[in-house]
């Protein structure tokens, strides 16, 4: 019963961290956010955020996985409306990309997390999205819809493009009107996938 208690209590902590860390990320950006200040915001030490994640970066890394997650979530529900697969897949792509208009997004994930974290490609929270993209790709091959290429290689290519444009969108000098020439291009070069 202690041992149940005790692992909430550092849950509830660990959690605590993770939206102060989102927070000060979000308002001030990595390198300016204080450790110190982030902690007592939430009532915990500098040694509580040590004890779960190490140091800043893993803060940082935690963070952007629960944001990053949530974006490959959102955008999946987006897909969903669709009632074509095609359509559902380019929709997911987009959603993704529109996403970099989002300041916390922006600043956290698509700035400060490769900046800090390195290639986005590699992020976990990434990879969940390669595996439902690549699915989407077997299903429409399967279908004769898509070009008979390598599953992994066009789910590949596609997650890479999207990530790629929503890193682009967020490091313009203008963002919302970036945004409608890259889901543009991203779709046209997606549609050579597909079979004629």
């Amino acid at each position: 019963m202690v041992t149940n208690k005790r692992q909430a209590m550092m849950q509830e902590n660990r959690l605590r961290l993770i939206e102060a860390g989102r927070r000060a990320f979000a308002a001030q950006g990595y390198a300016a956010a204080s450790m110190d200040e982030l902690t007592a915001s939430v009532g915990l030490t500098r040694g509580a955020l040590y004890h779960n994640f190490g140091d800043k970066k893993g803060l940082l890394a935690a963070v952007v996985h629960q944001i990053d997650s949530a974006m490959a979530q959102k955008a999946q529900e987006i897909g969903a409306l669709k009632t074509d697969a095609w359509e559902a897949l380019l929709a997911e792509g987009a959603a993704y990309i529109e996403m970099a208009l989002d300041a916390e997004v922006q600043r956290i994930v698509l700035l400060d997390g490769p900046a800090v974290l390195g290639d986005p490609s590699q992020w976990p929270s990434q990879d969940s999205c390669l595996q439902s993209t690549k699915r989407a790709v077997e299903r429409l091959i399967a279908e004769g819809r898509m070009k008979r290429v390598d599953p992994e290689a066009a789910a590949r290519l596609m997650n890479g493009a999207a990530l790629n444009a929503a890193l682009w969108v967020a490091a313009s000098d203008d963002p919302a009107t970036t945004l409608p020439k890259v889901i543009e291009a991203f779709n046209a070069m997606a549609g050579g996938l597909l079979t004629k």
